[in-house]
């Protein structure tokens, strides 16, 4: 049996698995309701999560979206499945926290002295959480497939190619597509590159 399963970005949700139950209905896919919000929370959630599906299935996969993605691949699952389709993942987290200290007018030294600091546009600067990504660098290996917007404002363009050459990802660039796909257009976009690649 192959299972699919699903993990869904900030804010997001495991129902959204149902959107990609209509599209492989030959496969079993269920959505992660995953309870952490950092990578060493993710950690023991994410393998264990994944070693209980991969005894029931003979093959593994999953669609990730935007940090689902970043957890997945932090969280070493490429242990335990057969191959991986990341949806604007984020690649780079170190970069994006020193965009948005740059951002917020925050310093290295600032972040370390006070710990955490909240910003006006609604996301707390921690530096354990700083710390932490800087000192666990992603390490990938299962074949993957990218799905990338052009107008992504999280991630660059150079960040997603190089990312992608680094792990030997399949990548495809959406013309005008968003962060979040979920325009009528961008979602039939998405489904489409999906489809051609599950």
């Amino acid at each position: 049996m192959t299972t699919v399963i699903y993990i869904h970005g900030a804010n997001g949700s495991a129902n959204e698995a149902e959107h990609y139950k209509s599209l492989l209905t030959n496969q079993r896919v269920i959505g992660f309701d995953y309870k952490s919000r950092t990578p060493w929370d993710a950690a023991d959630e994410f393998r264990t999560f994944a070693e209980n599906q991969r005894k029931e299935s003979t093959t593994l996969k999953v669609i990730a979206n935007s940090i689902g993605a970043y957890f997945a691949m932090t969280t070493g699952l490429d242990a335990f499945i057969d191959g991986a389709y990341f949806i604007s993942p984020i690649v780079d987290l170190e970069k994006l926290i020193r965009q948005m200290m740059k951002l917020s007018n925050v310093s290295e030294r600032e972040l370390q002295t006070r710990g955490v600091i909240h910003t006006e546009f609604g996301e707390d600067l921690s530096w354990e959480y700083f710390s932490y990504v800087k000192n666990h660098p992603i390490k990938w290996s299962t074949p993957t497939e990218i799905l990338y917007g052009s107008e992504d404002n999280l991630t660059t363009a150079e960040t997603i190619k190089k990312f992608a050459e680094k792990i030997g990802a399949g990548l495809t660039i959406m013309d005008g597509g968003e962060h979040w796909f979920h325009t009528e257009e961008q979602m039939k976009f998405l489904d489409k590159w999906l489809i051609a690649r599950i």
